[in-house]
């Protein structure tokens, strides 16, 4: 593990089959913070949160990751309830795709993370792009 010094940034996602967004929100959470934790879900979380298992496996996820220059840190993502998350690293900052903000789960990440003194900052979510695209096309729209 790196030490952390200054504002700790932390940004979790499945991150399966690396695309353009998942960059782009990497590379500008490094931009607001001093170094940058990125979480990759498990597959067991992937699967709870969107009913679905990944495609890349965990390690292969783990491994494309850590391997930005942006990401200082790279850690397994055991939970969807980032609290658990937050208990483990002590990020100072959370960030997300704009795609969660004003939702009830978005919501209920301000006000959870909030009350521990964590600022979420919302990015633009790259609509083009997106896992859920990339397996429909793989699928033929069975995704």
């Amino acid at each position: 593990m790196t030490a952390r010094k200054g504002v700790v940034g932390y940004v979790p996602g499945a991150y399966d089959m690396f695309h353009i967004g998942h960059l782009n929100i990497l590379r500008r959470a490094k931009g607001q913070c001093d170094h940058l934790i990125a979480g990759v879900v498990t597959d067991e979380v992937l699967q709870d949160a969107k009913g679905r298992a990944p495609i890349v496996p965990l390690a292969e996820r783990l491994a494309v990751v850590g391997s930005m220059a942006c990401v200082d840190e790279v850690v397994t993502d055991v939970s969807s309830d980032k609290v658990v998350m937050w208990e483990r690293l002590g990020f100072d900052v959370l960030f997300k795709g704009d795609d969660w903000k004003g939702t009830e789960k978005g919501d209920r990440l301000e006000a959870d993370l909030g009350a521990r003194g964590v600022r979420i900052v919302y990015f633009p979510y790259t609509v083009h792009t997106s896992s859920t695209a990339l397996r429909q096309l793989i699928t033929g729209g069975r995704g």
